[in-house]
């Protein structure tokens, strides 16, 4: 298939699967991101993922892996897609890079919002230490603020991948190779206490012990960690502890694509005690190991 048919069918699938929730695709914003990237379609692990919470309630996002030879900060400038501004968000990518080993990237964008996020996939064998993160300079210092908090609970050395967000200005830390004891209900409890979120209720903190993974997120503009996400991979997320909601549960029941290959949902509570959940769906499967693609949001898979 030739890289335009290759595109073409992808986009249908978007604006198709996206239709299921009652979400008009933009062609206008999509078809400049995918021919932006096009080069990297043909052999990338792709999803597709709808929230429950009212921030995401009419976009519908796809997320797309892309090889370590493609900066993905660039051609997203290139492209046109971002601008710079002077924010230290737009130097992070270029940071981590001179510091770090990148095993890949990935890409978000919405049918409604456009271009969002990059993904920066380290190594599987290569867990990164947040001693060695919170040095980088265009990093929120918020993360080293919170060093204490994460070395409670034993996740000081288990960075799988960083997310960065340029429209929200925020940056997602996820943690893979989980020490049990932090699934234990006391100390899901302990960390949302911690950082000042309501409790998880009894179903949330059901799933949350079934998670591979976790993520939290930071922003330059606070020292407070936003938000602590749990990331479960499942066949069947209609079989999972939680109530994930009438949107959630049409999309499972009714998206033709992925059928058969796992889903990832990521759950968390917001300030103000509500519970919500994103389900990952996957327009294209690759198996690879749970820490990347997922997110660690979410499967050498990313909140």
């Amino acid at each position: 298939m030739s890289e335009n048919a290759e595109l073409a069918s992808l986009y249908s699938a978007i604006e198709e699967s996206a239709g299921l929730l009652d979400i008009a695709c933009s062609r206008a914003r999509v078809w400049p991101i995918l021919t932006a990237y096009g080069d990297a379609v043909p052999r990338a692990m792709i999803a597709f993922r709808v929230a429950t919470d009212a921030r995401h309630e009419k976009e519908f996002d796809c997320r797309i892996s892309l090889p370590k030879d493609i900066d993905p900060y660039s051609r997203a400038l290139s492209e046109g897609l971002i601008t710079e501004t002077g924010h230290p968000v737009g130097a992070l990518l270029s940071d981590i890079q001179e510091r770090c080993p990148i095993d890949s990237y990935g890409i978000d964008f919405g049918v409604v919002g456009g271009f969002k996020k990059i993904w920066v996939f380290f190594p599987e064998d290569d867990l990164q230490k947040l001693a060695s993160l919170v040095g980088i300079p265009s990093m929120p210092r918020s993360l080293e603020e919170n060093a204490g908090f994460f070395a409670r609970h034993g996740l000081e050395d288990r960075v799988g991948l960083i997310g960065i967000d340029y429209h929200a200005r925020t940056v997602n830390v996820y943690f893979g190779d989980l020490p049990g004891a932090c699934l234990e209900p006391k100390s899901i409890l302990s960390m949302h206490r911690d950082i000042g979120l309501p409790d998880p209720s009894e179903q949330m903190l059901k799933f949350c012990e079934q998670a591979f993974g976790i993520y939290t997120t930071l922003s330059w503009d606070s020292p407070k960690i936003k938000r602590i996400s749990f990331s479960v991979i499942t066949p069947d997320p209609m079989a999972l502890p939680a109530r994930l909601g009438p949107k959630i549960e049409q999309f499972v029941r009714s998206v033709p694509y992925g059928a058969d290959d796992p889903k990832m949902v990521h759950a968390a509570v917001t300030s103000t005690g509500e519970e919500y959940y994103k389900l990952q769906s996957y327009y294209r499967w690759r198996p690879r190991k749970v820490n990347l693609m997922s997110s660690v949001d979410s499967a050498k898979d990313p909140a």
